[in-house]
């Protein structure tokens, strides 16, 4: 999104922010940020907790309970149906991320509102709002 004005939008997942965003911000443009829980803290990823505060249009921090890193690809769906090793929560973890990820591009490509990213939801109820 630094590099490059045509990205109208981003997403991070559980992955750090390199380049850290600069004071100037992103001009504005939307981001969301979706991590696996940490039990330590909110302040899982340090380039996340420098460059929020920098992030100057519409933004979620989410955390998943429950979530590893992988979480958010489809490679635990993936082992999972492949049979050699059994994760219990690859069809969950891949509603969470088309959920939000869905919903956040919906909202702030084509203008839907998209109710999900407004709060907690009981339908997704390990997904915490860690900030706005």
């Amino acid at each position: 999104m630094g590099a490059d004005r045509r990205v109208l939008a981003g997403v991070d997942l559980d992955g750090a922010i390199t380049p850290l965003v600069p004071a100037t911000g992103v001009d504005g443009r939307p981001v969301l940020l979706i991590a696996a829980a940490d039990p330590s803290g909110p302040d899982i990823v340090p380039s996340w907790t420098s460059s929020w505060p920098n992030l100057d249009g519409w933004k979620r921090w989410l955390t998943v309970a429950g979530a590893d890193h992988y979480t958010f690809t489809d490679l635990d769906y993936l082992v999972d149906e492949s049979g050699v090793l059994p994760i219990p929560n690859a069809p969950r973890s891949i509603a969470i991320t088309t959920s939000y990820v869905g919903a956040f591009f919906e909202r702030q490509i084509k203008g839907t509102c998209e109710p999900l990213l407004n709060g907690p939801s009981r339908d997704f109820p390990e997904v915490a709002f860690t900030r706005p």
